[in-house]
């Protein structure tokens, strides 16, 4: 099992992301990256509200040069969950077709093209019918039907977070991966809540995020409806029963995924997650290891990573997700639920 981890420009982070890489480099098999300016389910990279890093795009291209010969596959992120009027345009297309044809002649090529959009999919198909088309996770495919509705677009796709700790699932769409010549990956260390009723206007709000910063926009109101959740301390107990996986329980999808995705893009400490997954061991709070991270929201409270009984991966695994019907995480967390100001 190796990983897919996102990159992002230096910003301060305890050390360069090139160097963290390089300390990794037997552990790492891709590394995903969005193009500059363009949409890719987070923030610009190069560009905050106007104020523009003009030396971006040349430490881009030097990092991904370092990537190729690291070894690493580029997987160029073209997945954002909306392009409004150009969703489906020659516009669209020929922006995608020169940014791929850029990073042939100055890097050798990207390997992948991960998108949420079967437009651009189509797109890749017609010019580059050898590259990896990748269905992002916020697609949510997670049936076998969802699969093949889309399967002549895509050759390879993040099976839907949810479905992460459901070992009947995976197997089924692996199995019919395997017979149809495609690829299933996983992204570990969501910390997404499960079934989010505001995901699809997330997405949304992200994919048109500069020009909401540029409007004056209603107040008092946070549109994060998972911050919005957590002001409740009641709720914190949901925190437990979401899709992420422990370092120390990725062994156990080792003969499932060979390739499995740490979400690293806009973590402050990007190293620390990725040596986490590969020690397969974490000392800390357990949502700093997530993105996004509720550390804020608990605060003085903790999740002491240490303290989850033996039997959590057992339990979670094969529970039958009734979550409303269940104390068993209720008791978990009495035992993971730590008050930082009693010390």
């Amino acid at each position: 099992m190796k990983f897919a981890v996102g990159y992002q420009l230096d910003q301060g982070e305890e050390r360069p992301f090139s160097d963290i890489v390089k300390k990794y480099k037997e552990d790492i098999s891709e590394v995903y990256f969005p193009w500059l300016d363009s949409q890719s389910g987070r923030s610009s990279l190069t560009n905050r509200r106007g104020a523009v890093d003009w030396n971006g795009k040349d430490k881009l291209i030097s990092d991904l040069r370092l990537f190729k010969d690291l070894g690493f596959k580029l997987d160029l992120l073209l997945n954002g969950n909306c392009y409004g009027k150009y969703a489906m345009s020659q516009y669209l297309q020929n922006n995608i077709y020169s940014i791929l044809d850029y990073l042939e002649d100055e890097v050798g090529g990207a390997d992948i093209v991960t998108t949420a959009s079967p437009a651009i999919a189509h797109m890749i198909k017609l010019r580059y019918p050898n590259m990896d088309v990748r269905a992002s996770v916020n697609m949510r495919i997670g049936t076998v039907k969802g699969i093949q509705y889309v399967s002549h677009l895509f050759d390879s796709f993040y099976i839907q977070r949810e479905y992460n700790r459901d070992f009947e699932r995976i197997e089924e769409l692996q199995e019919w991966a395997k017979e149809n010549n495609k690829e299933m990956l996983m992204l570990a260390n969501s910390g997404c809540m499960n079934f989010c009723s505001g995901q699809t206007f997330h997405d949304n709000t992200v994919s048109h995020g500069s020009e909401i910063e540029e409007i004056k926009n209603i107040e008092n109101w946070n549109p994060h409806m998972c911050w919005n959740y957590l002001t409740d301390s009641g709720n914190w107990l949901t925190l437990l029963q979401n899709s992420w996986v422990r370092p120390e329980d990725l062994h156990h999808y080792q003969q499932y995924f060979s390739t499995v995705k740490l979400a690293t893009r806009m973590h402050a400490l990007p190293g620390m997650v990725i040596n986490a997954y590969i020690s397969r061991r974490f000392f800390g709070n357990l949502l700093d290891l997530f993105e996004p991270g509720y550390g804020p929201a608990l605060a003085p409270y903790v999740i002491d990573n240490t303290k989850f009984p033996m039997d959590w991966f057992e339990v979670t695994s094969k529970c039958d997700k009734k979550c409303h019907q269940c104390n068993y995480c209720t008791e978990v967390m009495e035992q993971v639920l730590i008050n930082t100001e009693a010390f």
